[in-house]
């Protein structure tokens, strides 16, 4: 059949195929998911090279498949492609307002106790016929993510976005310090009082230090007048409660828990802080300003606004 003008020659299965080897890393893993057998996917990989001239992956026996450099400039463009494509289809043959097809979420580590469920909760309930394909790591792996098109929205606090980001407000928190229950502050604590950050200067602190929120809590004691003893540094929020709980120092946390317990059952106390007033931090339903969503990724951005709203 010869070629129709303003047609791409390649199709779909083809470029859904790229993307499920480069994302898998091994024609097996990607067969799996696509639901095909490895045969067909293999081929529609030879086949999307012959048609394009280039090559775009590297296969090397029990070694999986890696992408050449044409194959990594390829894949942000085909991942819009493939999303811009069953956005279509939905409008076409959907319901008005049908939401499916996959959402790739990233969520910074440490907001994931304790804001994933609600929203990820409301979300399915609202919209049944989508999957959610979840990712938890730093801000600069979500920021090179994004910008793979690997992932359609980011969960994370209002720190050090990207300038070419928007987003809208899910939550806003103000810092707490957190102590175990027979910490001389905890007492007035309870009591509601407000404490002064640097009455713990000479005390050991947890820091949770995950970019960039280690940099963000030290900056926050030096406004105070003091650089924290850093005691002990992890990169889980449980694990910061549970090493406080245990009375090995104090920690600076913006995540708020319904429950006083760590995972070993031992009291963590949250106080406020008076002096100096600390402002609140935003947690944040981020995506980059230029690139178009997904339905799904709309629709999870308007239920996290609505959520905000309702508050």
């Amino acid at each position: 059949m010869a070629r129709v003008v303003g047609v791409p020659s390649y199709t779909m299965q083809q470029l859904a195929a790229f993307v499920a080897v480069a994302d898998t890393g091994t024609i097996t893993a990607a067969a799996t998911r696509l639901g095909l057998s490895a045969t067909a996917v293999r081929a529609a990989i030879d086949e999307l090279e012959r048609i394009l001239g280039v090559q775009l992956c590297v296969r090397r026996r029990a070694k999986g498949v890696t992408l050449t450099s044409a194959g990594q400039a390829m894949l942000a463009k085909a991942r819009v492609v493939l999303h811009e494509a069953v956005d279509l289809e939905l409008d076409v043959r959907g319901e008005p307002g049908q939401v499916s097809g996959v959402l790739h979420v990233g969520c910074y580590t440490t907001l994931g106790p304790t804001v994933l469920p609600p929203l990820l909760a409301g979300f399915g309930a609202r919209y049944p016929a989508a999957r959610v394909d979840l990712r938890e790591d730093s801000l600069d792996r979500l920021r090179r993510a994004v910008d793979a098109r690997e992932l359609d929205l980011v969960i994370a606090y209002d720190i050090d976005l990207p300038r070419h980001w928007t987003f809208v407000t899910w939550l806003r928190s103000a810092p707490r310090v957190h102590v175990h229950a027979g910490h001389r502050l905890a007492t007035g604590a309870t009591a509601g009082e407000g404490v002064r950050l640097a009455e713990l200067a000479q005390e050991p602190m947890i820091l949770l230090d995950v970019p960039p929120s280690g940099e963000h809590v030290v900056d926050m004691c030096r406004s105070a007048g003091f650089d924290p003893r850093i005691a002990l540094r992890t990169s889980n929020y449980e694990t910061a409660r549970a090493l406080v709980g245990r009375g090995l120092g104090w920690s600076l946390l913006v995540q708020r828990t319904p429950v006083d317990l760590s995972y070993e059952g031992r009291r963590v106390v949250m106080c406020d802080v008076v002096d100096p007033p600390l402002p609140p931090v935003d947690i944040v339903v981020a995506w980059p300003r230029q690139s178009p969503l997904t339905r799904a990724a709309q629709a999870f951005v308007q239920l996290a606004a609505r959520a905000a709203e309702a508050r």
